[in-house]
């Protein structure tokens, strides 16, 4: 299994989440407001907040975990369709995840996915 954590511009979120939506069996996507700075320090970013002095851009993150096999496609799903071109488009970061336990029914593994 994989975990994928996707940082994109908020204003991208619904064009994702109807591309994500095209994805056979994906299992679910947790969808959380955050804030940070890259390379530029949010210099050039639309939308700032500040916070101890420090100012970072408004993004938006996507988290979901899938089968290795549905990995690619829900990368490259993301990858188009948070595409700008412009700085600020975000980062995805895939990752091996060891263990998934679904709290209601005590699965394990894909199966609490």
């Amino acid at each position: 299994m994989k975990e994928i954590k996707a940082i994109i511009q908020p204003f991208m979120l619904q064009k994702v989440l109807d591309a994500l939506s095209a994805v056979e069996d994906l299992p679910g996507v947790t969808v959380s407001e955050v804030a940070g700075w890259g390379k530029t320090k949010a210099s050039n970013a639309d939308t700032k907040v500040t916070e101890a002095g420090h100012s970072f851009a408004k993004k938006t993150k996507l988290e979901i975990v899938v089968t290795d096999a549905q990995a690619p496609r829900v990368e490259k799903t993301i990858a188009v369709a948070a595409h700008t071109g412009r700085p600020g488009d975000g980062k995805i970061f895939v990752c091996d995840m060891r263990r998934v336990l679904k709290i209601r029914t005590g699965e394990t593994g894909v199966s609490a996915v």
